[in-house]
């Protein structure tokens, strides 16, 4: 995996992995970077599997949920933070979400606009191209669908049923706030919805009127970042510091 690691002139101990969404790379979140600097954040901007500068094979939180552990492991290894957070859009908040099976370390991270599931994101892909909605893809177009997962299973060994950030989040303790626009025509924002409802006491959810797919930002920027910020500074770690 490619990434950066940038780390503040002053620092506050604290450490942020962001992860950017498909066909994108860590350029993507590099204004996030520096935003985050400016308030004396360590941040990590790696480019996920297939995309950018890394090799490998997108598997939508698959693979990609062990890549994030390695993550935080050279980040405790190398930088020692107090916490380490994470901030996700789109794919690599769905990402971020699935590692928290097997990921605990986190003091609490922020997702935009993830998938609850695999499947259902396929569907919406089907539906948007023809403004219908999820529904014509779990209908007419799931045969399609169906014969791409059996297709993945077969070549690659991966069962694409898993990918399942709603899944994910059942039995974690890593507090967890999800960003959705409310115009969000891509994922749209019921995906959030399912997520929440899976861990009620765990997710919070803010949606965003007026944003499109990980648009919170361009809609409501000083909110947005009020909201993540104290997300953040409410969740420190429990731990001594090193």
């Amino acid at each position: 995996m490619k990434g950066w690691f940038l780390t503040p002139r002053s620092s506050n101990g604290n450490a942020v992995i962001l992860l950017h969404g498909v066909s994108d790379n860590r350029l993507g979140m590099y204004g996030y970077g520096e935003w985050l600097l400016e308030h004396n954040y360590a941040v990590l901007l790696p480019d996920a599997r297939a995309h950018g500068l890394s090799g490998g094979l997108a598997t939508y939180g698959l693979k990609e949920s062990d890549d994030i552990h390695r993550w935080v492991d050279w980040l405790e290894d190398k930088y020692h933070p107090r916490c380490v957070y994470g901030l996700g859009e789109s794919m690599g908040a769905a990402q971020l979400l699935q590692s928290l099976a097997k990921e605990s370390r986190f003091c609490a991270i922020v997702a935009e606009s993830p998938f609850a599931t695999f499947r259902e994101v396929a569907y919406a892909r089907f539906g948007r191209e023809f403004h219908t909605g999820p529904w014509l893809g779990s209908t007419f177009f799931r045969p399609t669908v169906d014969v791409g997962f059996l297709y993945v299973r077969l070549m690659y060994g991966l069962n694409m049923e898993d990918a399942s950030p709603k899944q994910a989040v059942e039995r974690t303790r890593t507090p967890v706030m999800l960003i959705h626009g409310l115009s969000d025509r891509n994922i749209p924002p019921f995906h959030s919805d399912e997520i929440h409802a899976r861990n009620p006491t765990g997710v919070v959810i803010w949606k965003v009127p007026g944003a499109v797919h990980t648009g919170a930002h361009r809609v409501a920027p000083e909110e947005f970042e009020r909201r993540v910020l104290n997300w953040f500074e409410s969740h420190p770690s429990t731990a001594p510091s090193p």
